[in-house]
Formats: C-alpha cells, sequence, structure tokens
C-alpha cells in the first residue's frame, strides 16, 4: 500500500515511517519545509494550513492511505501558556484537517487513519471508553484544544476513517525521554506532587502507537479507539517510580491552591483530573496489543 505520512518528521512520524516500511508499506512523507538531507522515504512538501499546498501535494503522492499525525507540540509546555503553545497544533487539527481530508477524498484516497488523544475525557471514577463524552467544559486554556479534537474526529469520521486516540507518548524523542523537558525536570526535581497527585495516565509508547497504525492500515474499522497500555497509573504512582529510576530526588509536595497560582488551573487539573483510558475495544476490534504493556517497562527502563 502506498501510504501518506502527513507529519513524517514529527516524534510519532519517525517511529511509524520504518514500521511502515518494514511492513512492505511504500511511504510518502507530507513535511512542511524542504530538508537538506535524505530522510529515507519519498517525501512532498507543503504547509498543512496552505489548502492549495495540501492538494497539490497529496494530488502528487497519489496515496492508497492517508495517516494524519501533523502537530506542533513544543517541546516544553507551559501550563500558564497552554492555549497559546497549542494555538498551532489546534490550527492544524481543524483547519490542517479539513485541508488533508478534502484533498485525499479528490485524490480517492481508501483509508484515513488520524492522531487523536486518550486523555481529554470528562473526569469521573473509573477508566474511560470511547463513547465517555470529551472534557468541552474543562479548564479554560485546555477547551480551544478539545474543541480542535472534536472537529478532528468529526471530519474522519466523514472521511469513514479512524481515530487513534494515543495516551501520553513516550519513546525517543519524547518529553520523557533523555534530554525531554519532562526528563530533564523530573532530573533537577522540578516536578512537583500537586495536591494528592490523584490525575490517572494510560502512557503509549511511540512504537505501540506506530504498531496500531500499521495494524489498522487494513482493517475496515471506522470511529475512534484507545491506544494506550494496560496499566493506567496515577500520578502520585508513576511520578515518584520515575523519579527514583532516575535517580532524583523525591518530587516534592505542593499544594493545590499554591500550584494554581504558580500553573494556573490547566496545571492542576493535568496532576488531579486527568482520567485514564480503557483499551478493550482496540484488542477486539484491531487484534492489537501493547508491546510494553505497562509503563513500568518503558518508562522506568531502556525506552
Amino acid at each position: 500500500m502506498r501510504v501518506l505520512v502527513a507529519g513524517s518528521t514529527g516524534v510519532l512520524g519517525r517511529q511509524l515511517v520504518p514500521v511502515l516500511q518494514g511492513a512492505g508499506h511504500e511511504v510518502v512523507g507530507l513535511i512542511s519545509r524542504p530538508r537538506s538531507h535524505s530522510l529515507g522515504h519519498e517525501v512532498v512538501v507543503a504547509n498543512g494550513l496552505d489548502r492549495e499546498a495540501i492538494s497539490r501535494a497529496v494530488g502528487t503522492a497519489r496515496p492508497d492511505a492517508v495517516v494524519h499525525v501533523m502537530t506542533a507540540i513544543p517541546g516544553r509546555l507551559n501550563p500558564r501558556r497552554f492555549d497559546e503553545q497549542f494555538a498551532l497544533t489546534n490550527r492544524l487539527r481543524t483547519e490542517g484537517t479539513r485541508n488533508l481530508l478534502d484533498a485525499a477524498e479528490k485524490a480517492g484516497v481508501t483509508r484515513v487513519i488520524s492522531q487523536g488523544v486518550a486523555f481529554g475525557y470528562t473526569p469521573d471514577e473509573g477508566l474511560a471508553g470511547e463513547d465517555t463524552p470529551l472534557w468541552t467544559d474543562g479548564p479554560k486554556a485546555f477547551r480551544p484544544a478539545v474543541q480542535a479534537l472534536l472537529a478532528l474526529e468529526s471530519r474522519t469520521a466523514q472521511a469513514n476513517g479512524l481515530v487513534l486516540r494515543f495516551g501520553h507518548l513516550y519513546g525517543p524523542g519524547t518529553a520523557y525521554a533523555e534530554g525531554g523537558s519532562v526528563h530533564t525536570d523530573v532530573l533537577a526535581g522540578k516536578v512537583p506532587m500537586v495536591g494528592q497527585g490523584n490525575a490517572v495516565f494510560s502512557f503509549t509508547h511511540t512504537r505501540d502507537a506506530a504498531m496500531a497504525v500499521l495494524t489498522a492500515l487494513d482493517k475496515p474499522v471506522t470511529g475512534a479507539l484507545n491506544i494506550v497500555d494496560d496499566d493506567p497509573a496515577p500520578v502520585s504512582e508513576w511520578l515518584p517510580a520515575f523519579a527514583a529510576a532516575l535517580g532524583a530526588p523525591e518530587p516534592r509536595r505542593v499544594p493545590v491552591w499554591l500550584a494554581r497560582l504558580a500553573a494556573g488551573s490547566f496545571g492542576v487539573a493535568f496532576f488531579n483530573q486527568l482520567r485514564g483510558a480503557d483499551n478493550t475495544r482496540a484488542r477486539l476490534l484491531l487484534d492489537w496489543r501493547p508491546g510494553y504493556r505497562s509503563w513500568t517497562e518503558g518508562l522506568l527502563g531502556k525506552q
């Protein structure tokens, strides 16, 4: 199959391309700027927000399938500036998705897969399934990101495509890898335990995310699926364990009121209200299994 990967040079794209190539697929990467060196695969160049350029690029690529993993997430996030820092990614998930999938329809593409998020569910007890509503009335800074995700999912559904909702991504090139912002800050003792640390994280290794895309390419599954590991864990569990594995200081405890002053309402929610996700549907419909069944296998070991 000839597969166009929109965002092939991003954190997930860099894992996905060799996985697809290893399975015998012909990969064309859609990148936003020309590169002076070979990426090891064919490329077309277009800014995701340039509708005419995207149409030309997809037409040139002539793909059978399109995988949309375009984002512009900064390497270091400031919770007080979350809405500002996510503005471009939100546009890529709204305007960029529309441009890309309209071009895909025009080119006769038969399979569309888009990258979604499995940690934007409305807070409640237990793990969230795919029918759980997204958190549209959450912290003000988070709302535009949720609306952008809803727009991406709606447009993907119109294309009879599949949204893979990934958990907190870790692995090479992510914030949790050596040199990444979370890794660096935890090592320096700069990531505190806010309140009780009740937020539940469902992690996804980037290779497991790539394998889910590969598995979904030739299956007629539509809608949305949670692609997460089998071991959701509260911040109060994984953060001290991650710090200990790095030989870092034990995270200091910070009361919610103080954290709200420093990091805003989204910063507090991130540590105390996010909800874990259930992967049962992906197991059943895709016959997919995470290679890293638990964050303890990857996050605390070699990524």
